[in-house]
């Protein structure tokens, strides 16, 4: 390799350079033009706007490997770490094994830990070790299977989502958040992309969100995707507040899968999960969940969690904070 650059990618240019050939592995069931219009509303958004969105290295000027960056903060106790996430790391296929992506990867570290960033963060769809020989270490990263029908059928009165619950769906997830030890923290601007990402529904799937109210407040909600084809309903987020909000959480559930058999999703945090029945759960062998700290104040942050983190049964993050 000679004359290497990172640099930022023009939205225009990743859609022409990046998206052709990563629609195999990202695309799913949509059309392209759908692939590049979700990509487009993603990196012209306020959140996607605030750091170079996609990144790139080049050798000769060739657009080599590709990422995107997202702009999060880890919340551990009462402090704040600045955090990156790295997402859709890419190479041509015609040019992988020439150690384009390991480079890019490492530049992009680099670069974080000059700017002040504390702590990387990425979900894995290759071979971990990939990632550990760059810092990276992986955290538990588990799917959960319920039957529906052994949830409580209680009629909890769900209602769909409208405008005005976002605050009290804010508040139920912020409250629950805060029982855990450290978390990705969901900022404004956060909370802003999940709702555009949450606007529209795959192909062949059905969104669902609801929320229990009581009063003006909001005291339990569930999102997810109803999947007739999978008789399966995936669930993506839900939080509570208070005991009421716990108890009826089953209820909740099983009303937003309907007449689906099944509930299934990532195991969801510490604190969440501790709501959920059993069930059934296996490891994810994609999506893996792993962080690497790169300041002293991070360290210090995965030297006081890393055993319980390790040891954990539940995931550390939830799938909508899948980057």
């Amino acid at each position: 390799m000679t004359s290497i650059e990172i640099e930022p990618i023009a939205t225009e240019d990743y859609v022409r350079d990046v998206l052709p050939e990563s629609f195999a592995l990202w695309g799913g069931k949509r059309s392209f033009e759908r692939y590049a219009d979700d990509f487009r509303t993603m990196a012209n958004s306020a959140y996607g706007r605030r750091r170079p969105f996609t990144m790139g290295l080049r050798d000769d000027g060739v657009l080599a490997a590709s990422c995107k960056t997202y702009d999060r903060e880890l919340r551990w106790e009462r402090s704040s770490l600045r955090a990156v996430g790295i997402g859709a790391v890419f190479t041509p296929p015609r040019i992988r094994g020439r150690g384009y992506a390991t480079a890019m990867l490492g530049a992009l570290l680099d670069a974080e830990r000059a700017a002040g960033t504390d702590v990387a963060f990425l979900f894995s769809d290759i071979h971990p070790v990939f990632y550990a020989r760059l810092g990276f270490v992986a955290l538990p990263s588990r799917v959960l299977s319920l039957r529906a029908t052994s949830l409580d059928d209680a009629h909890v009165r769900p209602v769909p989502l409208e405008a005005r619950d976002w605050p009290g769906v804010r508040r139920c997830f912020e409250t629950l958040d805060l029982a855990r030890p450290w978390s990705l923290r969901r900022t404004p601007l956060v909370w802003d992309w999940m709702r555009r990402r949450w606007s529209a529904s795959p192909d062949g799937a059905q969104m669902v969100q609801l929320v229990v109210r009581r009063g003006r407040g909001v005291i339990a909600y569930a999102f997810g995707l109803r999947l007739p084809r999978e008789d399966a309903f995936a669930l993506d987020d839900f939080a509570f507040a208070g005991d009421e909000g716990r108890a009826i959480l089953p209820a909740l559930l099983r009303s937003a899968a309907g007449d689906l058999r099944r509930i299934c999703g990532w195991v969801p945090p510490p604190v969440a999960r501790e709501a959920l029945p059993r069930g059934s759960s296996r490891a994810r062998k994609t999506a893996i969940f792993m962080v690497a700290p790169l300041s002293p104040g991070a360290r210090a942050w995965w030297a006081a969690n890393k055993p319980r983190s390790l040891a954990s049964s539940a995931d550390a993050c939830w799938d909508a904070d899948h980057v």
